[in-house]
């Protein structure tokens, strides 16, 4: 099965031959969108293996915005290919954790072996996208869902922060200052707001799994 792309860039003919040369590198383009709101509709809907972005987009909103949307609610791999190389872009494009940063004009070798190493990450990451905590919970990846008994329980974005960052380092411990850091990273959280967190998330894995470390942190265990 072809892997799928999705082309977000906002100038028609350098859309049409990046299609072109990804479709003759043997991948199967979804489709091509010019602006922000486009792509995170045709990226939940498509679902595909790689999204390569363009920075500058019709629109209010730009490519990295989007890209934090579209990971908001699927883990697809970007590849960002811009004419922005300020710090600030770069910057802001890091912390969406993309496979790769091309700036225009680009080299084609260069988008080649960008989109392979996307591809096979996700192809990896795909073969173990399902987490088993027991006999009856299990976390998705894929989705960032936790499930009980096969059936999706309904996390809050802050109870699926927690729950990946505790996942990350199962087993370890996640000391205080990294959790609020990670879950609150603009602000000081007092600690009944953490507890609360804490406490909300435990009850949705049935009071298991967590552990306390007194004046520490926290560790997931199974």
């Amino acid at each position: 099965m072809k892997q799928k792309v999705l082309i977000v860039e906002d100038e028609s003919i350098v859309a049409m031959e990046i299609a072109s040369y990804v479709t003759a590198l043997g991948y199967e383009v979804v489709t091509t969108v010019s602006n922000a709101e486009d792509a995170y509709r045709e990226a939940l809907e498509e679902e595909p293996d790689v999204i390569l972005m363009d920075v500058n987009l019709k629109g209010a909103e730009d490519g990295i915005s989007a890209a934090q949307r579209i990971k908001a609610e699927k883990e697809i791999a970007i590849v960002y290919i811009t004419a922005f190389n300020d710090d600030k872009s770069i910057d802001r494009a890091v912390a969406t954790n993309p496979a790769a940063y091309l700036t225009k004009p680009f080299n084609r070798k260069e988008l080649a072996a960008s989109l392979k190493i996307a591809a096979q990450n996700t192809q990896r990451n795909s073969a173990q996208v399902e987490i088993k905590i027991d006999h009856e919970f299990s976390y998705d990846q894929h989705n960032r869902q936790l499930l009980r008994g096969g059936e999706f329980v309904h996390l809050t974005k802050k109870e699926q922060e927690l729950l990946s960052l505790l996942l990350d380092s199962r087993m370890q411990l996640v000391d205080i200052y990294t959790l609020e850091n990670r879950i609150w990273p603009d602000k000081f959280p007092n600690e009944n707001t953490r507890r609360g967190l804490v406490a909300r998330l435990r009850t949705k894995l049935n009071h298991q799994f967590i552990e306390t470390i007194p004046g520490q942190g926290y560790r997931l265990t199974f």
